[in-house]
């Protein structure tokens, strides 16, 4: 993977995810190439934009209402078995990925390794900030990964009852990994 330029010491951040789909590589494959339909499953992307064959630029939300937004580059590609990319120049969010397909142990379905690194604005700070918002990095990623499994194996992204809007509800809703809970809210629930 492609170092990241201008990172700052201690705002890069690496996150990886896996999932299986039952549909095969070339099919997968062929869905993420496509990169303007990123957004339909990766619920920070507001539009990924082709601007040639190996090129795009790519605009997110962000903390506070805002956006941000990059150019990106294909560096390599291998139908059905892996895409890699990186973002370019002056990029609001530096960052570099790559995917890699291979056949589940089914026979049927297609593995999916994801591994993102990415720069986050204001380093230690930003990875603060993001989290108080309810925007936890390696639980966005694995929420993404459970999205695409269900646009490509059902067709749609499946909503809840509680949760009909969809990127609308995250504003409500935020989403964080499970935690245990603190030491005052045990001491509630027994004083109830």
């Amino acid at each position: 993977m492609p170092a990241l330029r201008g990172a700052h010491k201690g705002g890069s951040m690496e996150l990886t995810a896996t999932t299986t789909i039952r549909k095969p590589a070339s099919e997968v494959y062929a869905f993420w190439r496509d990169l303007e339909n990123l957004p339909r499953f990766m619920t920070h992307l507001e539009e990924v934009r082709a601007t040639g064959e190996r090129t795009s630029h790519w605009t997110a939300g962000a903390p506070f209402g805002k956006n941000v937004g990059w150019d990106a580059e294909i560096l390599e590609e291998v139908p059905g078995e892996r895409i890699a990319w990186r973002s370019t120049g002056n990029a609001d969010v530096p960052n570099a990925g790559n995917v890699r397909l291979q056949p589940a142990p089914d026979g049927v379905g297609t593995e999916i390794h994801v591994v993102l690194v990415y720069d986050i604005p204001g380093g230690t700070i930003g990875k603060a900030v993001a989290r108080y918002f309810g925007e936890e990095p390696h639980q966005q990623l694995d929420d993404d990964l459970r999205r695409l499994k269900q646009v490509l194996e059902t067709g749609e992204v499946v909503r809840s009852d509680g949760a009909p809007w969809g990127k609308r509800a995250r504003k409500e809703f935020p989403q964080r990994p499970a935690q245990p809970l603190s030491d005052d809210e045990l001491a509630k629930g027994a004083d109830a």
